[in-house]
């Protein structure tokens, strides 16, 4: 039996470029966010995630992406996470120089497809960075995080 996780983030973007969060683990480039505590609406949630990232304060988050994250072992689901993946542009506060969670950078939105990263999130991340409206998709990964099968809607052509 699977257990299921509700996590959000956040992608601030401002003009050109994308805030990043670099996780140590992997050397993935992920949007700054984390687990949901309960009784938070996924809003509430991805606000304060990204506020214990990265120092900022965003106060107009708008969701983007809804994924559902399955890990599977043998065939059988072991994991499940649901994913709320918003996204910000105007922000207040002081970045911090060091976050908890990793290394913090802008990136230039041009370049964010070629750096290291889920490949479920490099999906998120074009979608959010090139295109409107919301993004679904369920994601279906190793144990190692290698991606068996996806799928998305809107579709990508």
């Amino acid at each position: 039996m699977t257990r299921l996780q509700r996590i959000t983030n956040c992608v601030l973007t401002s003009g050109d470029q994308a805030l990043l969060l670099q996780k140590p683990r992997r050397g993935w480039w992920v949007a700054p966010g984390g687990k949901m505590e309960p009784g938070e609406t996924i809003k509430e949630s991805a606000e304060r995630e990204f506020r214990e990232e990265t120092g900022l304060n965003v106060s107009d988050a708008e969701l983007r992406a809804v994924s559902t994250i399955v890990i599977m072992d043998q065939g059988q689901p072991v994991d499940e996470w649901m994913m709320f993946t918003f996204q910000a542009t105007s922000f207040k506060g002081q970045l911090f120089e060091q976050s908890p969670e990793g290394k913090l950078e802008w990136k230039q939105i041009k370049n964010i497809a070629k750096l290291p990263m889920a490949e479920g999130d490099a999906w998120m991340f074009q979608h959010v960075l090139n295109r409107h409206g919301l993004l679904y998709g369920t994601f279906y990964y190793t144990k190692e995080f290698k991606l068996i099968s996806y799928r998305l809607t809107p579709e990508f052509a």
